[in-house]
C-alpha cells in the first residue's frame, strides 16, 4: 500500500509537527536535527509512515491498544451513525450505546454489575481511588484509607496514579505524592533472589510472594488497609505473569482483612490474554476492575471503572446526607463514540473468535521465543499470557544480569529496520528496563508471529553477535 506524501507534504507536515507536537514519552533534542516518525496509515496488522515505509506492528499501536487491527470500517461505520445521531451528552444521564454497552460486557463479568465511563486509564484508577477514600470516610471513620500497590506495577499518569505507582523512573521528579500509598513487593519468580525468596519456586514461591503482602498490611495495620490495586499481569514493569499459588492467596489476604480488591486491566482487559480479562484466568472475585486501551482498540476513547453491586450500594444508602453519592465527573465519559465503538469492537472479537486466536498464537509467540533462547544466550526468561509476551535480556544467562537499557534498544530499533515495530522496558525500573514486549493485535497469523520473532532473531545477532 502506497501511503506515501511527497515533496511539499512531507516537508510540511514534518515541519509542523517538529514545531508544534509534543510526543508521548520523547526526547524532543533528536528533532532539532531529525525528523520524528509520522505514520499515515493502518490496515490489519500493518502500518505506514509518511514516507511510505511498511511496518508490521507487534505492539497493537505500540501502548496494546488496536486489538482487533487497523481499519475496521464497520466500527467507524458504527461511531459515524451514532455521532450523527447524538455525540455527547454528560454522563448525569444515560445514553442508548453506554447501557447497550455496560449490560453487553458486565454479561462477561460475573459478580460485577456497575460501570462507570470515564476519560482514561488513569482517570478510571483515580475513580477507584476516590471510592475507596469515600468509603473509608462513610464506614471507617477515615482511617481505612491506605491503598497499597505493587513494585514494578504502573497504574497512570496522574499524581494520583504515580502516588500508586511501583515504577521509579516514571515517578522521578514528579513528587511529592499523595499520602496514604503504600508498596508491596514483585512476584517476579526470576527475579525470586531479589527478595530472599531464591529457595522457592513454583506455587511455593507463589503463595510467599502473596504473604509478603500480608507482612505489609501487618506493617501498617489491617484497619488502615482499604484497598489493594494490582495489575493481573505487570505490562511495563517487564511483563510478569504471577505465578501459580499466587492470586489465591492475594484473594484470602483481602477476605481476611476487608480489603478491597482494584484489578487494573486498562493493559490485560478485553481480549488481551486470552479471556476477556486477566484476572480471569485465576478464579478471583475483584471488587474493582478499570479498563481502557484495547476496550475499544483505539477507535474511540473510552475508559471504565466497573465494580460490584454492594460497592455501588455503599453510595446510595442515606438520601438525608446530601454527600452521600459519588461526587464526580468525567466530561468525555459522556461521548457516545466510546462505547459505540466498544460495542462492535466486542462483536468482532466474538465472530472472529479472536479471544481462541489469542491463545494459540499467543503459544506460538512464546515458543518461538523460548526457540530463540536456545540459540541467544542473552535472553534470559520468556514469558507471557496470550498475546501478551515478554523475553528479558540479560548479560550473564548464570547471573541473569540485566542488559543495559541502551542495548534493549538497539534491538528495537534492528527490528524497526526490518519493517517490525515491537516495544521494550524504558525507564521505568532502575536496572531493570531490559525486557523486549510483545503484544501484537489479536488477529495475528502464525505468518505474523514467525516474522515478529524472525526479525528479533536477525535484530538478537546484528546487537549482540
Amino acid at each position: 500500500m502506497d501511503s506515501t506524501l511527497h515533496g511539499n507534504d512531507i516537508e510540511k507536515i514534518v515541519s509542523a509537527d517538529r514545531a508544534h507536537v509534543w510526543h508521548h514519552l520523547t526526547q524532543h533534542k533528536p528533532f532539532e536535527t531529525g525528523a520524528p516518525r509520522i505514520i499515515t496509515e493502518g490496515r490489519g496488522m500493518k502500518v505506514w509512515d509518511h514516507n511510505g515505509k511498511e511496518y508490521l506492528d507487534a505492539v497493537s499501536g505500540g501502548v496494546w491498544t488496536v486489538n482487533v487491527g487497523y481499519g475496521r470500517e464497520r466500527i467507524a461505520d458504527a461511531v459515524r451513525d451514532q455521532l450523527v445521531q447524538l455525540n455527547y451528552f454528560a454522563g448525569s444521564a444515560g445514553s442508548i450505546p453506554g447501557a447497550l454497552f455496560a449490560e453487553k460486557l458486565l454479561e462477561k463479568m460475573p459478580g460485577l454489575s456497575r460501570m462507570y465511563y470515564c476519560n482514561s486509564g488513569s482517570e478510571a484508577n483515580e475513580k477507584a481511588f476516590k471510592m475507596v477514600r469515600q468509603i473509608a470516610h462513610k464506614k471507617y471513620g477515615g482511617v481505612k484509607h491506605k491503598i497499597l500497590y505493587r513494585a514494578r506495577d504502573y497504574h497512570g499518569t496522574t499524581i494520583g496514579c504515580l502516588s500508586a505507582g511501583g515504577q521509579q523512573e516514571r515517578n522521578a521528579q514528579y513528587g511529592p505524592f499523595a499520602p496514604g500509598f503504600v508498596e508491596v513487593p514483585h512476584c517476579l519468580e526470576y527475579r525470586k533472589e531479589d527478595q530472599d525468596l531464591g529457595h522457592l519456586s513454583g506455587a511455593d514461591y507463589g503463595r510467599a510472594a502473596a504473604d509478603a503482602i500480608e507482612a505489609v498490611i501487618l506493617r501498617e495495620g489491617p484497619e488502615t488497609i482499604g484497598a489493594l490495586c494490582l495489575e493481573p499481569v505487570t505490562a511495563g514493569g517487564g511483563v510478569i505473569v504471577p505465578p501459580e499459588g499466587y492470586w489465591p492467596r492475594v484473594q484470602e489476604i483481602c477476605q481476611k482483612y476487608d480489603i478491597l480488591l482494584h484489578i487494573d486491566e486498562v493493559v490485560c482487559g478485553v481480549g488481551r490474554t486470552g479471556t476477556w480479562f486477566g484476572y480471569q484466568h485465576y478464579g478471583i472475585k475483584p471488587d474493582f476492575v478499570t479498563m481502557a486501551k484495547g476496550v475499544a482498540s483505539g477507535y474511540a476513547a473510552i475508559a471504565c471503572l466497573v465494580t460490584t453491586e454492594e460497592v455501588f450500594d455503599m453510595f446510595k444508602s442515606n438520601l438525608d446526607d446530601p454527600l452521600d453519592y459519588f461526587r464526580d465527573i468525567s466530561t468525555f465519559g459522556g461521548c457516545t463514540a466510546g462505547p459505540t465503538a466498544a460495542l462492535v469492537n466486542m462483536d468482532i472479537i466474538e465472530e472472529e473468535g479472536l479471544l481462541a486466536n489469542t491463545v494459540a498464537m499467543g503459544e506460538r509467540l512464546v515458543a518461538n521465543l523460548t526457540a530463540l533462547a536456545g540459540k541467544h544466550e542473552v535472553i534470559g526468561d520468556v514469558r507471557g499470557a496470550g498475546l501478551f509476551c515478554g523475553a528479558e535480556l540479560v548479560s550473564d544467562r548464570a547471573a541473569k544480569t540485566p542488559v543495559d537499557e541502551a542495548l534493549a534498544a538497539k534491538v528495537v530499533a534492528e527490528c524497526g529496520a526490518q519493517g517490525v515495530i515491537i516495544g521494550a522496558t524504558n525507564r521505568s525500573v532502575p536496572g531493570y528496563n531490559n525486557t523486549l514486549c510483545f503484544s501484537p493485535a489479536l488477529i495475528a497469523t502464525a505468518q505474523d508471529i514467525d516474522a515478529i520473532t524472525g526479525a528479533v532473531d536477525t535484530a538478537l545477532t546484528r546487537v549482540f553477535g
